[in-house]
């Protein structure tokens, strides 16, 4: 109680003592990217069209393919273009899972997402030399061109993942859908020890699978692509405010302000509980056997057979608020 009522302090909202159990032998802890180790706030930064394509032709047929998700990337398309959504223009709407959007606008096929949409649909597409997300565009299997969205590193992210290390944790590692060349340069501005990009939701789970081989595993996120990875972690975490209601649902821990600095000293907080939780058992199981030793040998008063009882219980119970004085003067 005293661990869980300390992590609530911190903003960490943990559903059980078992979890917290869990928490205190995590070796391997895997950040999702987009709303975990970046704030979600996605911004257009270029928008490249094909020869004989508009600007804004590309930028409307985006928006408008995107209208119906509530995914970051598709509200900064929507955000960026200046003009209305006309939503009778659009039919069809299918969202492809780690792929993209597609969909008919004005009887025209039109599909926007990545490079393995692009590839899915034998249509054809390249590189841009910027870093971000980019996001491919075609018109009735022709590709128009692409917009880059960048998001922003939180700016705790890389304070967090060094705290991490620093309280005993082996490995960080990065699982994300997004270009291996915008993934790379997160994890080189955080310091994450290993970083997988370009992976659909089932590839997360895969390799998430393959790291709990190495220990105990917390998977940090936010999605609702994050869920199925957060059921097969030893323990998990989801983003309170920008996390979905799945993600929240099925994670073991919820970061209640989205602070990710909370979450070392959360681990801190977890592994101090096991070791008082442990010198309580070790210190009731010595006392009893040396009380029941003295009564053995007929040499044990009244008052001390009380204190076996009730005062090795009080002293227990003492030892135990250490853990609530130590959070509450920052010593976690």
């Amino acid at each position: 109680f005293g661990g869980i009522g300390g992590a609530s302090r911190l903003g960490i909202l943990v559903k059980g003592s078992n979890y917290l159990e869990t928490l205190s032998h995590a070796e391997t802890v895997v950040f999702d990217k987009t709303g975990t180790l970046t704030d979600g706030s996605f911004n257009v930064v270029a928008v490249h069209p094909s020869s004989g394509i508009d600007p804004d032709r590309l930028l409307s047929i985006a928006a408008h393919a995107e209208a119906y998700s509530n995914h970051p990337i598709a509200l900064s398309v929507r955000a960026a273009y200046s003009g209305p959504i006309d939503q009778q223009r659009i039919d069809d709407v299918q969202e492809q899972s780690g792929h993209g959007v597609r969909a008919r606008i004005d009887e025209h096929v039109v599909l926007v997402g990545n490079d393995k949409l692009m590839s899915e649909c034998g249509v054809g597409c390249h590189d841009c030399e910027l870093t971000g997300t980019i996001l491919h565009v075609s018109l009735d299997g022709e590709y128009i061109g692409h917009i880059v969205i960048a998001d922003v590193v939180k700016p705790d992210a890389a304070e967090a993942v060094a705290a991490l290390r620093a309280a005993g944790v082996k490995k960080t590692v990065m699982l994300t859908g997004d270009s291996r060349a915008r993934a790379e340069k997160i994890a080189d501005e955080v310091g994450m020890s290993e970083v997988n990009a370009q992976l659909l939701p089932d590839e997360k789970l895969e390799k998430a699978e393959l790291l709990k081989k190495d220990g105990a595993l917390l998977y940090v996120g936010d999605g609702i692509n994050d869920a199925p990875v957060m059921a097969v972690a030893d323990c998990s975490v989801s983003m309170g405010k920008l996390g979905s209601a799945a993600a929240v649902e099925a994670s073991d821990l919820v970061l209640i302000s989205d602070n990710l600095r909370a979450i070392p000293r959360c681990v801190r907080i977890a592994r101090k509980t096991r070791k008082i939780v442990t010198e309580n058992i070790a210190f009731s199981i010595a006392m009893k056997v040396a009380f029941m030793a003295l009564g053995v040998a007929g040499v044990m008063p009244l008052w001390l057979a009380v204190f076996a009882d009730v005062g090795v219980m009080l002293l227990a119970v003492l030892n135990s608020l250490r853990m609530r004085l130590k959070i509450r003067g920052e010593g976690v």
